[in-house]
């Protein structure tokens, strides 16, 4: 309107020059504007859509004056931005319901936003100023459509380069937990928190950081796979490096500093200094043995340590716990002495002997030894075990060496003392055979009494070249006592003694002459040998195999065999199968010449003629042999 006033006016004013005329007209139309702004009361456009009735107007019920139709675009345009789909713009949070935020951008309406893409900042409240990116100006029902991720995801890259480059701090909502550290929620992109980067310190729960809101500094971007990883550490480590320079500088071996367990090892405990890390060897913990330094420490435990040493840069720092306390021997009581008896826990075993406890770091050794009165050495496994409680008398105390030596046996009585009384010369027992030696076997009496069975003392008749042969480890056997000396702590022990000497009988029943028959079992370079029984083997050498024929026996063979050799005392039998034949053979002579002296009685022979007949038999039985 004002416009059109001030073209009428222009038309009726007289002609003048060009640049009056204009100078005229803006004066003018700027005068008309002033005065429609006067009449025109000012409203404003949320209230006007507010109260507007679009049903009506549509519908051509109620109309609206063209003039303040125009006058409303006018107020509208100036008031109000006007943005193009897919722009990022700023806006104020006005409103905050349970599930979503009701953000002002100054459009014609406001954009709703779910609570889910403000997850990274809880703290979200009215009157903030939050990014968001116009989706769709209006949609089907006139609202204004907008979201925050999308828009804090198209400014996310700059803002994360940009924080790269300056190292700037930026803050980030950890997500969750994955493996090897956390996501992170920065500017909209999700970076990776590593584990080791979440503190100076090792994190041994993750899940405390989830949902958090921290600050981080980027280390690195891969702009190729869109990849940001963050730390949380680096942070700090600038405050910690010069605390840390700041204590190095005041450490003296001796000093006695207060520090927290900030880590627990199989070879010993770390412990944080205030920025600095020292470590306690397992063997500087306690003046008593442990397995594990979680015995005595645990994680974030307070505690004082003191210095033992430290490397040139004082970056390998040594620390002592036991060395505060003083050390168990210098309080060890002056009442304890050699021939006492002492209570004490075994902590460590080996080979040689076992470690006592008696009071809390100061440790007896009971060698395998002084276990046992027995003269058989065995492992001290065999005894004790870790954990058992023990008590022993105290052989050897050295105060200045912080040495001691203990023993069990000594607890009982020896029991040789009564050897001769329990074990006399001739008396049959009963023993466990415990070892072997190439010469014999080592038999358990009782505990501390040990014999010996040498081998020719295990059997009558077998002819054993191992003791191994005859008797198992372990097995009992029946043993006689042949001798014994008390003051060398020896017993010589027989098993045959138990039992009859069967070559006695045998001596009878295989004597010279006898005639048996076995099969031969073995075939060797000199003869063959046959088993007449269990405990009877018999020799046969090779000119005593011939048969009757000529021919020779062999393995397998079953024949008569002459005993010719009979020896109880060296086990020693010999046999002939050919002596069989040639008895016979002598038998006949005999009586052929039995027969011929009968005819001589009945002729009267004389002498000569006797003697020329035995020679003539004589020289036969010769040839025979050859």
């Amino acid at each position: 309107m004002a416009e059109k006033k001030a073209t009428a006016k222009a038309e009726e004013a007289p002609e003048v020059k060009v640049e009056e005329t204009a100078e005229v007209q803006v004066e003018e139309t700027t005068e008309v504007v002033e005065e429609v702004k006067k009449e025109i009361p000012v409203q404003d456009p949320k209230e006007f859509l507010e109260n507007f009735n679009w049903e009506k107007y549509e519908q051509g019920i109620e109309k609206v004056d063209d003039s303040k139709l125009e006058e409303f675009e006018k107020l509208v345009s100036e008031n109000f931005v006007d943005t193009a789909d897919a722009e990022v713009v700023t806006g104020t949070v006005v409103y905050l319901t349970e599930r979503e935020a009701i953000i002002d951008i100054n459009a014609k309406s406001e954009g709703v936003i779910s609570l889910n893409e403000f997850r990274y900042n809880p703290d979200l409240k009215v009157g903030d100023k939050v990014e968001v990116l116009i989706d769709i100006r209006e949609d089907k029902s006139g609202q204004l459509v907008l979201s925050h991720r999308k828009a804090r995801t198209i400014m996310a890259w700059d803002r994360v380069n940009a924080a790269h480059t300056n190292e700037e701090v930026v803050s980030g909502f950890v997500k969750c937990r994955t493996k090897g550290g956390m996501i992170v929620d920065v500017f909209g992109i999700e970076a990776f928190l590593p584990g080791s980067q979440i503190d100076v310190k090792p994190i041994r729960d993750y899940d405390q950081y989830v949902n958090k809101t921290m600050e981080f500094k980027v280390v690195k971007i891969n702009h190729e796979f869109k990849n940001v990883v963050v730390s949380h550490k680096a942070l700090i480590e600038a405050d910690i490096e010069e605390q840390k320079k700041e204590i190095i500088s005041q450490l003296e071996k001796g000093q006695v500093l207060e520090g927290i367990v900030k880590n627990i090892t199989s070879y010993g405990v770390f412990i944080d200094l205030g920025g600095v890390d020292g470590l306690v060897h397992i063997t500087d913990l306690s003046w008593s043995r442990i397995n594990h330094p979680n015995e005595v420490v645990e994680l974030d435990q307070k505690l004082n340590v003191v210095i033992l040493d430290f490397d040139e840069n004082k970056s390998r720092i040594q620390l002592g716990l036991k060395q505060l306390e003083k050390h168990p021997w210098e309080a060890l009581s002056d009442e304890i002495k050699i021939g006492d008896k002492v209570k004490g826990k075994v902590v460590v075993i080996a080979d040689y002997g076992a470690f006592i406890e008696v009071v809390e770091g100061v440790e007896g050794l009971i060698h395998v030894s002084e276990m046992s009165w027995s003269t058989h050495l065995r492992s001290a496994q065999d005894f004790v075990k870790v954990g058992d409680e023990v008590e022993a008398i105290v052989l050897t105390l050295d105060r200045e060496d912080r040495k001691m030596s203990l023993g069990i046996k000594q607890m009982t009585p020896d029991p040789w003392t009564d050897i001769t009384t329990k074990y006399p010369v001739g008396s049959r027992h009963k023993g466990i055979v415990r070892n072997f030696t190439n010469f014999g076997v080592f038999v358990e009496l009782e505990e501390g009494i040990d014999g010996l069975i040498y081998i020719s003392d295990l059997s009558w008749t077998k002819k054993i070249k191992h003791p191994s042969e005859f008797v198992n480890v372990s097995d009992t056997l029946e043993i006689e006592v042949l001798e014994l000396d008390v003051e060398g702590r020896k017993l010589s022990l027989g098993h045959k003694q138990t039992t009859d000497n069967p070559w006695d009988k045998y001596e009878k029943e295989f004597g010279l002459n006898s005639v048996h028959t076995a099969a031969i079992t073995e075939m060797v370079d000199k003869g063959a040998v046959i088993e007449f029984n269990e405990d009877i083997t018999a020799f046969v050498p090779q000119r005593h195999l011939e048969k009757e024929d000529g021919k020779k026996l062999g393995k397998g063979e079953e024949a008569e065999f002459k005993i010719i050799e009979f020896n109880k005392d060296f086990k020693r039998v010999v046999a002939s199968h050919t002596a069989i034949f040639r008895e016979e053979e002598q038998r006949n002579v005999k009586a052929a010449t039995k027969r011929q002296a009968s005819k001589n009685d009945e002729s009267k022979p004389t002498l000569g003629d006797a003697n020329d007949q035995l020679q003539a038999l004589k020289d036969k039985m010769e040839a025979g042999k050859n």
